[in-house]
């Protein structure tokens, strides 16, 4: 699962980059096939992808961590839980704007999306730099542990 959760985050930097990317094309092209089409692939990949990356790391890598009894290390993960609320409200702000652009409608506002792009950007960099920092091998280390005990014989 590890490398699933570090995958994405890789995924998840080259999306941001394709936003950036997206923004400019709106400003000289506006919209136009390959504008709807990149729009789209954001909307999918942070739907489908980003969201439910999220919701495994809540349900699968935090309860441990949360349980490590290392205070320094509980107190990242309830940052990165609270980013997780901030992420959604980012994307909250972010999508409509995208779908529509998707969409082909021109009601998407570009300062919207100019200002909260960077915003969404850095607080997603900050994030994964946190847990590819620490949050992650702090994980490893735990599971190792865990397993290591379990493959002590009973009795020893």
């Amino acid at each position: 699962m590890q490398s699933d959760l570090d995958r994405t985050h890789r995924d998840i930097v080259q999306m941001l980059a394709r936003m950036h990317l997206l923004i400019e094309k709106l400003e000289v092209r506006g919209i136009d096939a390959g504008v709807r089409k990149l729009a789209g692939d954001l909307c999918l990949f942070f739907d489908a992808t980003a969201r439910p990356h999220h919701a495994a790391e809540e349900d699968f890598l935090f309860p441990d961590l949360l349980e490590s009894g290392e205070p320094e290390l509980v107190q990242h993960v309830k940052r990165l839980q609270q980013d997780h609320g901030g992420l959604e409200e980012n994307w909250a702000e972010l999508s409509p704007h995208l779908r529509a652009a998707a969409n082909g409608q021109s009601w998407y506002d570009i300062d919207v999306l100019r200002s909260a792009v960077p915003t969404f950007t850095e607080r997603y960099r900050e994030h994964i730099a946190l847990e590819d920092s620490v949050v992650y091998p702090a994980s490893r280390r735990l599971r190792h542990a865990r397993d290591s005990l379990r493959r002590i014989p009973a009795g020893v």
